[in-house]
C-alpha cells in the first residue's frame, strides 16, 4: 500500500483534479490496490484529524502537495474494553511528510493528522486494508487518551 501510495502522489493530474475548500477538507474516494479502500483528501491550512484509529485495519498515506504533521503513539493500545488510559512517558512520535514522503501502519495504530500551515494547503493520498470497518476517535489531555466516539462509513458520505 506504501508504493500504491506514493505513486499516486506523484499523479500530478490527480492531484490536481481534487477540489480545494478554503474552510474543510475535501476528499475523492479512489480504487486502492488488492481491494484495498483509497482516498485523494485535501487539507486547508491549519485543519486536521484529531487523535483517531482505524479499526484494525492496516494503512499507509503519502503527502502529495504541501506538508503534513503526523503525530502518534509509539504504544500498541487494547481496541476494545476502555474509556480511559494513562498513557506512559514516551510514547509520542511527530513526523513531517511532504513531497511524496509516506509511511505504512499496522491495524494498532493512534495518531493524528494535522496541516500545520498558516497560509498552504496539503494534499494526500491513503490507503487502507481491509477497507474502514470504523474509526474510534479520542480525546486528548496530556497522558490520559479518552475514548469519545465510534464512526461507522455510512457516516463519511
Amino acid at each position: 500500500m506504501l508504493d500504491f501510495v506514493r505513486r499516486t502522489a506523484a499523479d500530478a493530474d490527480l492531484i490536481a483534479s481534487l477540489p480545494l475548500d478554503p474552510e474543510g477538507r475535501t476528499w475523492i474516494r479512489l480504487d486502492g490496490p488488492g481491494g484495498s479502500e483509497a482516498w485523494l483528501i485535501g487539507w486547508p491550512p491549519g485543519t486536521g484529524t484529531g487523535w483517531h484509529d482505524h479499526g484494525g485495519s492496516r494503512g499507509a498515506f503519502a503527502a502529495a502537495a504541501g506538508e503534513l504533521t503526523e503525530q502518534s503513539l509509539a504504544v500498541r493500545l487494547p481496541t476494545e474494553g476502555w474509556k480511559t488510559l494513562e498513557l506512559a512517558e514516551d510514547v509520542d512520535r511527530e513526523r513531517r511528510l511532504s513531497d511524496g514522503r509516506g509511511r505504512a501502519f499496522g491495524p494498532h495504530h493512534v495518531h493524528e493528522v494535522f496541516n500545520a500551515s498558516p497560509a498552504a494547503h496539503a494534499v494526500s493520498v491513503h490507503a487502507y486494508y481491509p477497507p474502514l470497518p470504523l474509526m474510534r476517535r479520542y480525546s486528548r489531555s496530556g497522558a490520559v487518551l479518552r475514548l469519545e466516539e465510534i464512526e461507522r462509513p455510512e457516516e463519511w458520505v
